[in-house]
């Protein structure tokens, strides 16, 4: 079960809900966040909840049966909307889109992709500088110095940044630059790291598993959420099949299955998904028909020079059609 509390609730209040649902044989595991506080009970026995519903201190309660039950839709039917300030929001109803290299690489590329996005009316920048590669000889990423002066021109010219983070320790290395830490797929089930992002105040987007379930993915976010971070995004990026047409398995059936099972945004990453440029494209308009709240790509001035990932990035006259398409899309699925 998932019992709402009171904000104005005294310390007696909620001990002695604690107590009640205890007696009950439920275990109880207290949550508090930034934005509500909680209690989570965890046992099988039937009882009638109005005898708990009724004591002094408690907003609702539901009865929740999945295992990830905070950001289960079944307690939570308004959708979250994640505010990034200035305007830009995540899951509000709009298309939101994020696109920028798979790494960030020198000055000249930032303000060419800012330029870009600007052009564009694109307001969120992703790009990385801590990069997690199969090989320990490719690049890796300019690392913090590298962050500070992206984020600084970003500032400059109001775009928001998204950027992944691969251990405990970068979080607070990187909490004054980003707008948006993600948390890669390499890392999804990293669980101090997911514990370490529970206790911040910005948002958290959560690629699912090279080979991980939609379940996986819901209890990821469960991890940062009962840790005391309410502000998550899911990224659908393909999974790992048998296939070898294409870098992964773009599922797009996930994008409306996880719309149904969490108030959470949704977001596709179809660079990842399929990982061939001529692909990018049609797998992007498909995730928004499909449901998603935004996608996330890669773009580069040059591809074929990117320093990584070059084969399903995609250069800025290709990025522009994808852009003025989706939106159409989007549109278009609005009026269904």
């Amino acid at each position: 079960m998932l019992i709402q509390l009171n904000q104005s609730i005294s310390i007696e209040e909620k001990e002695k809900i604690e107590g009640v649902v205890a007696a009950l044989g439920y275990k109880t595991t207290p949550v508090k966040t930034q934005v509500g506080e909680y209690v989570i009970g965890i046992g099988k026995k039937d009882f009638d909840i109005r005898q708990i519903g009724r004591l002094p201190g408690i907003t609702d309660i539901h009865r929740v049966s999945d295992d990830y039950k905070l950001v289960s839709r079944k307690w939570k039917v308004k959708r979250t909307v994640i505010d990034l300030g200035d305007g830009v929001e995540i899951g509000n109803g709009s298309l939101s889109i994020m696109a920028g290299p798979c790494s960030i690489e020198s000055e000249e590329q930032i303000e060419a992709t800012i330029a870009h996005l600007i052009e564009n009316k694109v307001s969120i920048m992703r790009g990385g500088v801590f990069k997690p590669r199969s090989s320990p000889y490719a690049f890796r990423g300019l690392g913090a110095e590298g962050l500070k002066l992206w984020a600084s021109m970003a500032r400059a010219a109001g775009i928001k940044i998204i950027s992944e983070v691969m251990q405990v320790s970068q979080v607070e290395e990187m909490y004054d630059y980003v707008d948006v830490f993600q948390v890669g797929a390499r890392n999804t089930q990293n669980f101090n790291l997911l514990d370490e992002l529970g206790h911040i105040d910005k948002p958290v987007m959560i690629k699912r598993g090279i080979s991980g379930t939609l379940e996986e993915l819901l209890s990821s976010a469960e991890y940062v959420f009962s840790g005391g971070n309410e502000r998550l995004i899911l990224c659908e990026r393909g999974i790992r099949t048998y296939e070898k047409a294409s870098r992964n398995t773009m599922d797009v059936n996930a994008i409306p299955i996880l719309k149904e099972k969490t108030h959470l945004p949704v977001i596709a990453d179809p660079s990842h998904g399929v990982g061939l440029r001529q692909y990018v494209e049609p797998i992007a308009l498909a995730s928004i028909m499909a449901g998603a709240d935004g996608i996330i790509y890669e773009i580069h001035q040059q591809p074929e020079k990117a320093f990584s990932d070059a084969q399903q990035t995609l250069d800025f006259s290709e990025s522009q059609r994808l852009v003025e398409r989706a939106r159409k899309v989007f549109e278009l699925r609005e009026n269904f």
